[in-house]
């Protein structure tokens, strides 16, 4: 078993290795470029207008392993396919214990709305209940006079018109 203060030594004499790698790879590459400068000038090509051209600086091949920003924490990316994963699979068990608890909160959440139902339906009949009661008693309580002469209808205002309503006179008290 590896310990975790070995493992930080590790990785940093791993990166003190890989810095110093990448040093020697650097001079080897600046005196190649600098023996073959020395060994072949080449001449400054002209255009056609006849102005002497600048030569093209090369970009500096930098080494698989150092990242542009010599920075020795980023590390090189690795493809997603390559990248082993661990997969948390939980046992049969605790599977069957998430079922039986997801179905007992089901079983819960339903007797709560049949509960809510419920309520709302009987506040509804009761509702209903209390506004026809109060229309009978309104039509109990009403003072109604017969008019049995259709002349006077036809001598009454139209606000006195407006008033007179329809009953049936089967269980209306009269005066």
């Amino acid at each position: 078993m590896v310990l975790p203060e070995e493992t930080t030594a590790i990785s940093k004499s791993v990166d003190k290795i890989n810095k110093d790698v990448a040093n020697i790879l650097n001079e080897i590459k600046r005196k190649n470029t600098n023996d073959s400068e020395s060994a072949e000038k080449p001449a400054k090509q002209q255009k056609l207008d006849g102005k002497p051209t600048k030569p093209k600086p090369k970009a500096a091949a930098i080494p698989r392993g150092k990242p542009k920003s010599n920075r020795p924490w980023k590390e090189v990316k690795q493809k997603f396919s390559k990248i082993k994963k661990s997969i948390f699979r939980p046992t049969k068990d605790k599977k069957e214990d998430l079922r039986n608890e997801l179905k007992h909160i089901k079983e819960l959440s339903r007797t709560i709305k049949e509960n809510r139902k419920q309520e709302n339906e009987m506040k509804r009949q009761r509702r209903e209940e209390n506004a026809r009661k109060k229309l009978e008693n309104e039509r109990k309580s009403e003072i109604v006079q017969v008019i049995n002469n259709p002349a006077k209808l036809k001598r009454m205002k139209k606000k006195a018109l407006r008033k007179i309503e329809k009953r049936d006179l089967a269980n209306i008290k009269k005066v």
